[in-house]
């Protein structure tokens, strides 16, 4: 098969290579995806998973990407609630090999079932910014119907998931970013958005839950927007600088198949659309890693073409 791996931590994304691969085997409660689109992180080759196993043993070369959506191809030993021909998607494990490839071995409970009316593209972008703004508003953050919830990076994959889910749960939606993010976010359904640029953090006022996916100076400050009893949740480091009267987290997103079946309801209902942005072939997957892209969305690799597929596959 033809993948995307990298060989040398110090060689960054001009490192990263199309390649050819053996087709991965099912091992127990796996399943072998046929890929069809792929998501992956532009920080993720600096992450040590990308370069060494569970057990900090060298596992290169590496195929990165973490976000798929394809075709069941094979199922491992005792795996059960997938089939053979079976649309999915999902997350690949953060320390075996990922998604940037035309066949992916993945565990069966980091993959939900896709709908026929889902589009693969599109389903790639959901897993990993879905599951973190669900998990952090509503896990971490704890966010209900009333309350006032404030999203930095309101207008990014992970940010803009998350205003819609709050709009949608009945929370208050302070947006923050650029200035050439205030449309996207008031059309997402901030209820006010605040740019980080020209105007003071501290004029978004007091806060149930503050989302933070920026880290540095801004996730400073916002210890003091947390209203007591309030939540500062990030996903960018563990606060220096935690609420006087409230609750801190930091965390790192986790598969979640029940998490991932209500979003994709979501999409099917029209009350939730991920940020796609560009859609690229596989061999591009290098240049795609390039700083400074995927402003305005997710880029997303096309694996494989679409085809008819198992009656059984829904």
């Amino acid at each position: 098969m033809q993948a995307i791996t990298v060989h040398d931590p110090e060689a960054g994304a001009d490192g990263l290579t199309l390649t050819e691969l053996p087709r991965p085997h099912a091992a127990e409660n796996d399943v072998v995806v046929r890929v069809h689109a792929a998501g992956f992180t532009r920080g993720e080759l600096d992450w040590p998973a990308t370069w060494t196993d569970r057990a900090g043993r060298d596992r290169t070369p590496s195929v990165p990407g973490h976000e798929l959506s394809g075709v069941v191809e094979e199922l491992g030993y005792g795996t059960t609630g997938l089939t053979v021909g079976q649309r999915v998607f999902g997350m690949a494990d953060w320390t075996r090999d990922g998604s940037l490839a035309e066949y992916t071995a993945v565990e069966a409970r980091n993959l939900a079932p896709l709908p026929a009316d889902v589009d693969h593209t599109v389903a790639a972008a959901l897993p990993i910014s879905g599951l973190t703004a669900w998990q952090g508003l509503f896990g971490h953050g704890r966010l209900t119907a009333g309350q006032t919830v404030v999203i930095h990076g309101a207008a990014g994959s992970v940010g803009s998931v998350a205003v819609q889910l709050a709009r949608e749960a009945g929370a208050r939606v302070v947006a923050t970013g650029r200035s050439t993010d205030r449309d996207t976010s008031r059309a997402l359904g901030a209820d006010v958005f605040l740019d980080l640029e020209s105007e003071r953090l501290e004029d978004a006022g007091e806060a149930d839950v503050v989302f933070d996916v920026i880290g540095g100076d801004s996730l400073r400050r916002s210890a003091a927007l947390v209203r007591p009893g309030g939540t500062l949740v990030t996903i960018a480091a563990p606060p220096e600088v935690r609420p006087e009267n409230g609750r801190a987290v930091f965390f790192v997103v986790e598969p979640d198949r029940a998490g991932l079946i209500a979003l994709v309801r979501r999409v099917r209902d029209g009350r939730l659309r991920p940020a796609v942005g560009e859609v690229r072939p596989l061999a591009e997957a290098p240049a795609a890693f390039a700083p400074g892209r995927g402003r305005h969305g997710r880029t997303i690799i096309r694996v494989a073409s679409d085809t008819p597929e198992a009656a059984g596959s829904r």
